[in-house]
């Protein structure tokens, strides 16, 4: 096995430890390893979408002021068949789009919005 070391915020070490114990994981290599897997399992999802794709898209924006997911819903708008927004505490906002479009558009607008590193969460659910 490969040691790499890595450098966390507060919160994410929280995070991890939260991972941790919620999983009943003997440490945090093993939060760690089943956080990766997710996240390459989601990769994977977006990678080999083809044809038609239809699904719910669901954001959790950090700050309702910073414009990023509109620009992107721009780019996207047809696409992009219904949408609502929703101001929560905290400042921060859910996006939530039924979603309709050739695969390598979906895949682009999922990659725009992970890259951005500006959503505390984003999720796509497939049809």
């Amino acid at each position: 096995m490969v040691i790499v070391s890595i450098s966390l915020s507060e919160e994410s070490a929280e995070a991890l430890e939260d991972i941790q114990r919620r999983f009943g994981l003997k440490g945090r290599s093993e939060a760690v390893r089943r956080s990766i897997n997710a996240a390459k399992a989601e990769a994977q999802m977006i990678e080999e979408m083809e044809g038609t794709v239809e699904g719910v898209l669901i954001v959790v924006k950090k700050d309702h002021s910073d414009p990023w997911v509109n620009i992107i819903q721009a780019k996207h708008e047809s696409d992009i068949k219904t949408q609502l927004h929703s101001h929560l505490k905290d400042h921060k906002c859910l996006e939530v789009m039924v979603i309709s479009g050739e695969a390598h558009n979906i895949s682009s607008m999922l990659k725009e919005i992970h890259s951005t590193g500006k959503a505390d969460y984003v999720t796509f659910v497939k049809s």
